[in-house]
């Protein structure tokens, strides 16, 4: 047990760049306090005690604002950073060195009972501030879920999921620097490149139709040198593609 909380707690200074020492970390975070009594309920739970495993996690969350259900399955080196207003359900199951910043749930939307109802996160998933993840699927290894995202799907390993309902967005296979990225931590999820796949698509039919403007004004132009009238129509204004790029950022 003291070795688990050694780990841990090298795992938030690692994290955290407000944690000062160990000390502090030991006291102050209630991130850590909840993984702690949910380790003690959740050995309750698989023992034969579950009301005990359900009270120890009721006080865990009158005591940290994080509710975690005893029957879930988490891994080592989970970070839940700040915490408040944090719920995990029943059957959720999270994997080594995941991250989980304030406000996130990991729901179910099945009330069958015994059922896979809530999500699995592999190893290395970050989950944002606000963020919902509702159901029994798997967000895959090294995944970023923005913040107060709504996932109801899985997400493959690797990509992002940002939006309501979120929209994924893969990662470019090819691209060494993301590669490197992906194996950084990345606060709250973020990273540079993750741009809003809607924001992305919008920025490529902007730039699409400045090109063909070019294109049309230079046609216009060889035609005119060519002694061919070509009427342009009354009041067109000059298409801005800048301006739109801005509106759309």
């Amino acid at each position: 047990m003291f070795s688990r909380l050694r780990e841990d707690i090298a795992n938030i200074r690692e994290r955290d760049p407000a944690a000062r020492n160990t000390w502090e970390v030991l006291t102050c975070y209630p991130g850590l306090h909840a993984i702690i009594l949910y380790r003690w309920g959740h050995w309750c739970w698989h023992n034969g005690l579950k009301w005990f495993g359900r009270f120890i996690s009721h006080i865990g969350r009158a005591l940290t604002g994080i509710e975690i259900h005893p029957g879930a399955i988490i891994g080592r080196r989970v970070f839940i950073d700040h915490g408040m207003g944090v719920v995990i359900g029943e059957t959720a199951e999270i994997g080594d060195d995941c991250t989980i910043y304030q406000g996130v749930t990991l729901g179910g939307t099945s009330l069958s009972k015994g059922a896979k109802r809530h999500p699995t996160l592999e190893r290395g998933v970050i989950i944002s501030a606000g963020a919902k993840v509702l159901g029994g699927f798997t967000v895959g290894e090294g995944a970023k879920v923005g913040s107060n995202a709504v996932v109801v799907k899985a997400v493959p390993a690797g990509a992002t999921a940002v939006g309501i309902p979120a929209r994924i967005i893969q990662k470019d296979v090819g691209s060494m620097r993301d590669e490197t990225a992906a194996r950084m931590f990345a606060s709250y999820g973020l990273t540079p490149n993750g741009d809003d796949p809607l924001s992305k698509a919008l920025h490529g039919l902007i730039d699409n139709a400045a090109t063909q403007e070019h294109q049309i004004l230079k046609i216009i132009a060889a035609l005119k040198a060519a002694g061919i009238g070509c009427e342009t129509l009354p009041g067109l204004e000059k298409f801005d593609p800048d301006q739109l790029n801005k509106l759309v950022e």
